[in-house]
């Protein structure tokens, strides 16, 4: 699983939306690959552009305060995502974002 479909994960969960990690930080270009994708996935969910982005950059704050900079890597994968790891981000990203979004 790859980033998009954690993106229609959390897009979702958000629309109807602690880990101790270290912080991590985004690979090159990754934090941008999922803003673009996450505000096309929200849009496409019936938030309008300016809560799409919203809801977007909060969900990319969680997952940089939640996560290392290795699971931030994993979550991108091109061999599949572990399935704890896509659950424990969705649910840090819905925590983060429901009352935001």
């Amino acid at each position: 699983m790859r980033l998009q479909s954690l993106l229609a994960f959390a897009a979702i969960g958000a629309l109807s939306l602690p880990f101790t990690a270290t912080a991590g930080e985004w690979p090159a270009g990754t934090q941008d690959m999922y803003m673009t994708q996450c505000e096309q996935v929200a849009t496409g969910q019936g938030l309008d552009a300016k809560a799409a982005q919203a809801h977007c950059k909060c969900g990319a704050q969680a997952i940089e305060k939640n996560f290392s900079t290795e699971e931030i890597k994993a979550l991108d994968s091109k061999h599949g995502v572990d399935p704890k790891l896509a659950e424990r981000a969705r649910t840090a990203v819905t925590k983060a974002c429901a009352a935001k979004g």
